[in-house]
C-alpha cells in the first residue's frame, strides 16, 4: 500500500508540473504587457513566482519519491569540494560569509556519483549560510574516519532544538519559514543509495554539523 502510495503522489507531482507550466507561461506572456496598472502587475508578479515555488516543490518532491539511480564512479574528492565552494558562493546573497577548507592529504579515492554528491553537499552548505543571518564562517572539512571518508560542513548558526534532530530527514519536516521539508530527506536517500550516509548533530557551543561518509576506495575488501 505504501509503495502505491508512493507511486500514485509521485503521478499526481507530474501531472500538475502541466497545468503548472501552463499558469507560468501564460503569467510570463501577461508581465510582457506594458499597459498593466500597477495592481494588476503586482498580481501577475506574484502568480509567477508562486508558481516557481511550487515547481520547485515539486521538483524536489519527484526527486524523493523516484531519485535517480546513481551513476557510480571512482573519483578524487578534492575537485568535486572545489566545485561546491564555488557554487556555495553564490548563494551568500550579500552576506559577509567565509569559507573555511580543511582537507587531509592523500585522502583516498572514493566511489560515488560526483553530480549527486555535489548537489548534496551544495544543499549543506547553502543551510550553513542561510543558518546565520548575520553571516560568519562555514567550514568544509573531509578527512578518513575508519574505512570511511567524513565530509563535514560546520555552521555556527542558529542550530536546531535536540528534539527536531531525529526530524531533519522526515519528508516535509523544516525549521525554515519558507523551507520545502525536502531538501535534506532527498540528500539523505542519494546518500544511502550510494553506500554511504548522512547525519546531523548539533555543536557543543553553537551551530550544526552534517556529516556525509562514504567508503573509502582502499577500504574494499
Amino acid at each position: 500500500r505504501l509503495s502505491a502510495l508512493g507511486q500514485l503522489s509521485a503521478g499526481l507531482a507530474h501531472e500538475i508540473r502541466n497545468p503548472l507550466a501552463s499558469i507560468s507561461g501564460a503569467a510570463s506572456i501577461l508581465q510582457r504587457n506594458p499597459n498593466l496598472d500597477p495592481k494588476q502587475a503586482k498580481c501577475v508578479e506574484v502568480i509567477a513566482a508562486e508558481c516557481q515555488r511550487l515547481n520547485g516543490l515539486l521538483t524536489n518532491f519527484l526527486n524523493f519519491a523516484r531519485p535517480r539511480p546513481p551513476r557510480l564512479q571512482t573519483i578524487e574528492l578534492d575537485p568535486v569540494l572545489e566545485s561546491v565552494l564555488a557554487l556555495a558562493g553564490h548563494g551568500i546573497r550579500g552576506k559577509t560569509v567565509y569559507f573555511e577548507k580543511r582537507v587531509e592529504p592523500h585522502l583516498p579515492s572514493v566511489e560515488c556519483d560526483p553530480e549527486q554528491l555535489e548537489q548534496v553537499l551544495l544543499n549543506l552548505m547553502i543551510n550553513a549560510i542561510e543558518a546565520r543571518p548575520d553571516g560568519g564562517t562555514v567550514t568544509l572539512i573531509a578527512a578518513p574516519e575508519d574505512r570511511h571518508i567524513a565530509i563535514r560542513v560546520i555552521d555556527r548558526g542558529h542550530g536546531v532544538a535536540p528534539a527536531h534532530i531525529d526530524r531533519l530527514f522526515d519528508p516535509f519536516f523544516t525549521t525554515k519559514e519558507h523551507g520545502t521539508g525536502l531538501g535534506l530527506p532527498v540528500a539523505h536517500q542519494i546518500m544511502r543509495q550510494m553506500g554511504g550516509s548522512l547525519l546531523a548533530q548539533g555543536n557543543a557551543d553553537r551551530g550544526m554539523t552534517f556529516s556525509v561518509n562514504l567508503p573509502a576506495k582502499n577500504a574494499e575488501t
